[in-house]
């Protein structure tokens, strides 16, 4: 005779209880347990921004539930029906979903990092038969439907899974594994899939605009009908800076020396359309009035570089690292920003002889999920940027301009309204 799970069905006030005990076993505190909701019912209920690092909800069904802005470490939640379920802006670094359902979850902007997501099923003991398999009203490991916009899910393993339909429009994929994954009219639009390995993915239908396919392994996959305009490649984008008619080089040791010598030594340089990519770093380099609109200059290192009064329009700078650089005065009109880090950076007014002031330019920029995080924004014209998701605490926006700028989920400071010069037509910066 076959020994049935057995669920439980938990009350709210039960689900605190739990949480509060294991978060006294985090504290070190007496009275702490680890929290254990396996084969637990808790659908629909709130178990949001809460530490439940290492907790155990094998089998446990949280449809519908809301677990946003929690830390899921480590956690497992292998076999978990997590159908429809809120899990936007949750950390669950390394945590075991092998088998979860996630039909229609909503996962932006989540953590994902390292997560095994495969496939998987719960065996129990059956007197007869040995193991029987235990599933969900829907076949486990499926993510139809699913919102993982903006997610990180580099290095992950989703090998054979189901996610059709699902949106990973601007999501972090680096590494991630998705071996045989059913991903037709899967949305990637936007999405950094650096280095993931889709062999024998079915992409039929698949919105892959814009996405960053860059040592991506395709073997095999079915591309049909599979959209990939704008995607970035290894193939260079524009002119190849390997066939200039210098080395790329010499010409930026031209402009520095350019630039420390007031303009009597040297010569300015010029890599507008030009895929810089292979130059890997410019960090810490003087490279006043910079012209590169419309290059590719995708995942460099350019922390502490002297960019005032830059031409950058149109570039590509999304992953960069502009961490402390010298923007003043820059013009980054509808740039590509997305996951930049922009920490301390300065993208202030530059002075101008006779005492004019060159505000910078972000206007039409698209400047999703980066981290501006103390930085220099004074007087800067962002007019219809987009901010989506990024962190501006600390960023001094005295007197700046975001005229019909998108603020969806971003991270601003309390004292943001007061300083800003124009906030006329924004978008949802009300939820910010």
């Amino acid at each position: 005779m076959s020994e049935r799970v057995q669920y439980r069905t938990l009350d709210q006030a039960q689900v605190d209880e739990i949480c509060r005990r294991h978060a006294l076993l985090w504290s070190g505190k007496p009275g702490g347990a680890r929290a254990s909701f396996t084969y637990c019912v808790l659908d629909g209920l709130i178990l949001s921004n809460r530490d439940l690092s290492d907790a155990d909800f094998t089998g446990a069904t949280l449809v519908g539930a809301d677990l946003s802005g929690s830390v899921l470490n480590s956690s497992s939640l292998y076999g978990c029906d997590l159908r429809r379920a809120s899990l936007q802006g949750a950390t669950l670094r390394r945590a075991d979903m092998r088998g979860a359902a996630l039909r229609g979850a909503n996962l932006q902007g989540a953590d994902l990092s390292e997560c095994d997501l495969r496939e998987g099923t719960i065996a129990q003991m059956d007197r007869e038969r040995g193991l029987a398999v235990l599933k969900h009203q829907k076949r486990p490991g499926e993510m139809t439907m699913a919102n993982f916009q903006g997610a990180n899910l580099s290095r992950s393993r989703m090998s054979g899974s189901s996610a059709q339909r699902a949106d990973f429009t601007d999501a972090v994929m680096l590494g991630t594994k998705l071996v045989r994954a059913n991903l037709r009219s899967t949305v990637f639009s936007g999405a950094n899939l650096e280095g993931a390995d889709l062999s024998g993915a079915d992409l039929t239908d698949a919105d892959m605009t814009d996405t960053v396919l860059i040592g991506t392994t395709l073997t095999m996959a079915r591309l049909d009908n599979c959209d990939r305009t704008g995607a970035l490649t290894d193939n260079p984008v524009g002119k190849n800076m390997r066939e200039l008619d210098r080395p790329v080089e010499d010409m930026i040791e031209d402009h520095i020396r350019w630039c420390a010598t007031g303009g009597k030594e040297g010569k300015p340089s010029s890599f507008d359309e030009t895929d810089l990519r292979p130059l890997g770093s410019l960090a810490g380099k003087t490279l006043t009035a910079f012209h590169a609109r419309g290059a590719t200059l995708y995942g460099l290192d350019m922390a502490g570089a002297q960019l005032q009064g830059a031409r950058l329009e149109r570039a590509d700078l999304r992953m960069t690292c502009l961490r402390g650089a010298d923007l003043r005065g820059a013009d980054l009109t509808g740039v590509k920003l997305n996951n930049a880090d922009l920490r301390d950076c300065k993208l202030g007014p530059l002075l101008l002889e006779g005492d004019r002031l060159l505000p910078a330019s972000l206007a039409a920029a698209k400047v999703r999920y980066s981290d501006l995080t103390g930085a220099d924004l004074r007087r800067m014209k962002a007019t219809g940027a987009d901010f989506s998701y990024s962190t501006l605490y600390g960023a001094d926006v005295r007197h700046a301009h975001f005229t019909g700028s998108c603020f969806t989920g971003t991270r601003i400071s309390r004292t943001f309204m007061e300083d800003v010069e124009d906030a006329n037509g924004v978008v949802d910066l009300d939820a910010a």
